[in-house]
């Protein structure tokens, strides 16, 4: 089943300057092998995935809205969240 993922405009083209990764690459994140948590600080429910997009981990944030996705934020993992998924 293909995922569905909601984009606000304004804050892809903030990620995309302060990141460098685009909300597009989102349709190449590996959700098979991804380790995934709460983030717990917001009022709404949110989401936090590690996993591979490619040869690289990334950690995106993430809320979900009915049979979607919505993306918040979307980047390269730090050398500290690229441990913690590798000891699993």
């Amino acid at each position: 089943m293909e995922e569905k993922y909601e984009r606000d405009e304004n804050k892809r083209r903030e990620n995309l300057e302060k990141h460098r990764v685009d909300f597009s690459a989102v349709n190449r994140f590996d959700w098979t092998t991804a380790s995934l948590a709460d983030d717990l600080r917001h009022d709404e429910p949110r989401f936090v995935a590690i996993g591979y997009i490619g040869e690289r981990l990334h950690v995106i944030v993430f809320t979900e809205r009915g049979d979607s996705r919505r993306i918040i934020s979307l980047r390269k993992a730090n050398p500290r969240e690229v441990k913690r998924y590798e000891q699993g």
